[in-house]
């Protein structure tokens, strides 16, 4: 009997762990292997609407990964809070035959929380089924409620240029008195239509061997290329809070629910408002007085609790705490300036450098971050109430020249920030040099960023930060091959357009080149272009730069006695649709003068221009590398 047992248990658990084979790699069709990291095998997701505060999602998701660079794709995590759970949760992975090498168990199933050290109730699911043998297919899968319906999760059907995908489809179900909005973008099939037979409509969309994308440099936004699309409710239910976003006007009522009555101050509060603004006539300056007040009192915390990452603090817990995230904080904002009889706006806005701008023609919860407006006459002024240094009045690369959601007494209206030009966004150079007979060379240089070049290369955290990390940045940002800094300053002027001036003195290790008789000096001291666009052919996007600048580089060389120039190059003259460059040299009884002058256009351009674009860089690359040769006399 011992042995029949030990057989019949040994047949059920072979029985309970095989698995059939299956996500061959045999199976993926030759032209979707080609030149690619991964092939997603099978991509779907479904979002079924219960009601007006329940819905649901399910995901599958199964990739077979090629080589080590699509390895990202072995590990998902899934994110939830008090309003959502997971329900489900599965990972497996497989060899190159289809055979099951892993499955997770409960336990193997990382749970975390996505805040460490801050105010959140988010936590996340997260499963890893790497393999170190390649190649091999990973499988996850997973369901959650969610306890209210105000976003609903879209999808992105092919989103790097080494993915393909064989199969996907994305499905919206619904009661027909929730029907959701939906978009699709860079889509070519249309969606099928059907009712259930539980009353429900569902509308989906398939898709077959999609090929990857070749996205192509200087495009635009890589995320407004893809193949997708997004959905949003018109009726929905958050935390007990009802609204409609079938409009702007309709989502800015709803913001306005969640704001109001929490604009309260202490009364002690109030009367500091009233003081610190007391000799001041301007409403500029009466902000100005309030916006220093709020950087030098409150700091930024990231607060994530249930619908507190849509509702601010009450601005008197600000008020008390000290600290608040950006939707508090921007109330506190408010509240203040209302304390002293100024009318502003809570605005939302999604933040972040090289990020798409939000879609107008589709209202919905599109915004990352809350800024304040404050009508000023024929201007506005921007707070960007989060940063206890930034100058006032000032957006900046983060939330300037965008769409934003300005929240009114009725409703919301769509508003553009401010927008930098290219004569604001400056970098102006001075510079004296002495070059010795050896051909080393010291340097007194004045720099002066403005606009959105006072954040270049992080340049903005430095200025009131400490020497040694002040020096740091220097010595990464000064782009001559040999040099050290004698002696440096940094000062910080915070105006609505900042401006930063970086002085140094430097000591030039063989600056010049010599040979014999001759010195070769390249008089372009600390700007030389060497960007050129990759080549593309036949390219299918527009060319865009998003940012205009000006730089103007003024350099005064004095030279050795005793030398003359047997080259001298010519003045330079640049122009096409991209900008202007322009290099002049002047030399006067052993002093050279070198002035460089770049002014570089913002825009959207054709396709077609993109050679053009190579050719200007190229040109000026040659002009800004330009060498002068100098005989001696002896």
């Amino acid at each position: 009997m011992r042995y029949i047992f030990l057989i019949l248990f040994s047949a059920f658990v072979s029985d309970a762990f095989s698995v059939d084979p299956k996500y061959a790699v045999s199976a993926i069709p030759e032209e979707l292997k080609k030149d690619v990291n991964v092939v997603v095998r099978e991509d779907h997701m479904t979002f079924k609407i219960h009601s007006q505060s329940k819905a649901t999602l399910t995901v599958i998701m199964v990739a077979t990964i090629l080589n080590p660079n699509g390895q990202r794709y072995a590990s998902t995590s899934v994110d939830y809070d008090k309003l959502s759970k997971i329900t489900t949760f599965k990972a497996s992975a497989y060899d190159a035959e289809g055979n099951l090498l892993k499955r997770l168990k409960s336990n193997e199933i990382y749970d975390h929380s996505d805040f460490d050290g801050l105010f959140s109730d988010n936590r996340s699911k997260a499963a890893d089924v790497s393999q170190s043998t390649y190649p091999y297919t990973v499988e996850f899968e997973y369901e959650k409620e969610f306890k209210f319906l105000f976003f609903i999760p879209g999808s992105v059907f092919v989103s790097s240029e080494k993915t393909s995908v064989q199969h996907a489809s994305y499905s919206l179900i619904y009661p027909q008195s929730l029907k959701p909005r939906y978009k699709a973008m860079n889509i070519s099939v249309s969606p099928v239509e059907e009712s259930l037979s539980d009353g429900f409509q569902k509308i989906s969309w398939r898709f077959e061997n999609l090929m990857p994308i070749k996205f192509e440099p200087m495009g635009p936004v890589r995320s407004t290329l893809v193949p997708q699309v997004i959905a949003a409710p018109s009726r929905f239910e958050f935390d007990g809070y009802t609204g409609t976003m079938e409009t702007w006007e309709g989502f800015g009522k709803w913001i306005s629910t969640l704001n109001k009555g929490r604009n309260n101050l202490p009364e002690a509060t109030r009367n500091k408002a009233r003081e610190l603004t007391a000799n001041f006539k301007t409403t500029e300056e009466k902000t100005k007085a309030l916006y220093t007040y709020l950087q030098n009192k409150t700091r930024y915390v990231s607060i994530q609790l249930g619908i507190g990452g849509f509702q601010p603090f009450e601005a008197s817990v600000v008020d008390q705490t000290g600290y608040g995230d950006c939707k508090a904080l921007s109330n506190y904002m408010v509240s203040l300036l209302e304390a002293v009889g100024i009318k502003s706006n809570y605005v939302l806005i999604r933040a972040g450098d090289g990020v798409a701008p939000i879609r107008t023609d589709f209202s919905s919860s599109q915004f990352n971050h809350a800024i304040v407006a404050v009508p000023n006459g024929a201007d506005t002024l921007w707070l960007e109430c989060t940063s206890q240094t930034n100058p006032f009045g000032y957006m900046g690369a983060f939330t300037g020249d965008r769409t934003a959601l300005l929240i009114t007494n009725d409703g919301a209206k769509v508003v553009k920030t401010i927008q930098y030009s290219g004569n604001q966004n400056t970098q102006f150079r001075t510079a004296d040099v002495v070059v010795l007979p050896n051909g080393d060379a010291s340097a007194k240089v004045k720099t002066t960023y403005s606009g959105l070049q006072y954040e270049n290369d992080d340049l903005n955290f430095y200025l009131d930060g400490q020497y040694d990390e002040q020096k740091k940045w220097i010595q990464n940002n000064t782009e001559i091959p040999s040099f050290d800094v004698t002696s440096f300053r940094m000062v910080n002027r915070k105006d609505k357009v900042p401006s930063a001036i970086v002085k140094t003195d430097l000591s030039l290790r063989r600056f010049a080149t010599v040979s014999g008789k001759r010195i070769f000096l390249t008089p372009n001291l600390m700007n030389r272009s060497t960007f050129v666009p990759e080549k593309v052919e036949a390219r299918k996007t527009n060319v865009v730069r998003r940012m205009a600048y000006t730089d103007i580089d003024t350099i005064r060389y004095q030279l050795p006695e005793g030398i003359y120039p047997e080259f001298m190059p010519q003045p330079v003259k640049l122009k096409s649709r991209f900008g202007e460059y322009e290099a002049n040299f002047t030399l006067d009884q052993g002093n050279l003068l070198y002035i460089r002058k770049v002014k570089m256009n913002k825009g959207e351009f054709p396709p077609e221009s993109y050679d053009e674009l190579i050719e200007f860089y190229r040109n000026l690359n040659k002009a800004d590398n330009t060498k002068m040769v100098f005989l001696s006399k002896t």
